[in-house]
């Protein structure tokens, strides 16, 4: 999967709110099922608005939702968009797998020509 395929200006939202720990770890706790913002800022050292200012940040990413039930708002942890990041990150190990195979045939067969090329002066 491409990045044109998950949308660029999205693509770097995910990799931006995923580069914070409180972001991930409130993305870990989603995984374990929806949760208000009350909840996820139970765990953490800090002020219920600067949890919200996380929130905010995975919403406009498009990693977590909100919902509304009755007087509850409660985050919802959108799959598909991480494993559209996942299946990136997966084509991207296959394609750097494939150029450090060509890499290491490359290097067998010059050191096979180092050798023969040895093994002439040798004689």
């Amino acid at each position: 999967m491409s990045t044109a395929t998950l949308g660029s200006a999205r693509f770097d939202a995910i990799f931006a709110a995923l580069a914070d720990p409180t972001r991930r770890a409130i993305v870990e706790r989603l995984a374990a099922g929806d949760a208000t913002v009350t909840e996820l800022a139970a765990p953490f050292d800090m002020t219920q608005p600067a949890v919200s200012k996380h929130i905010k940040v995975l919403e406009a990413s498009g990693l977590i939702t909100r919902s509304r039930r009755a007087q509850f708002r409660p985050c919802h942890l959108e799959v598909g968009a991480l494993e559209s990041t996942i299946g990136w990150m997966t084509e991207q190990r296959r394609v750097w797998n494939d150029r450090f195979d060509r890499l290491d045939e490359h290097l067998a067969a010059l050191r096979a020509t180092e050798a023969e090329q040895h093994d002439r002066t040798d004689d």
